[in-house]
């Protein structure tokens, strides 16, 4: 999954939708996650946080205990 960070609590992120990808847009706010909507296209994402804001949240794989490498 594609995600992204954004100033106030924003979190952007790539879903699946039936059979089409949306842009799910959510916002924190003390302690709680709100939906502030699904869109279509980056364009329409931009009333609720500039894009240059935002940062992409890469998973990293786990890494295994050292007891395990040795």
């Amino acid at each position: 999954m594609t995600r992204w960070h954004g100033p106030r609590g924003i979190l952007v992120e790539i879903i699946t939708l039936g059979a089409r990808q949306r842009i799910k847009v959510t916002q924190t706010v003390n302690g709680r996650r709100y939906l502030l909507g699904y869109y279509g296209t980056i364009a329409q994402i931009v009333h609720h946080v500039d894009l240059a804001d935002l940062v992409e949240v890469i998973d990293l794989p786990a890494f295994a205990s050292r007891k395990a490498r040795a």
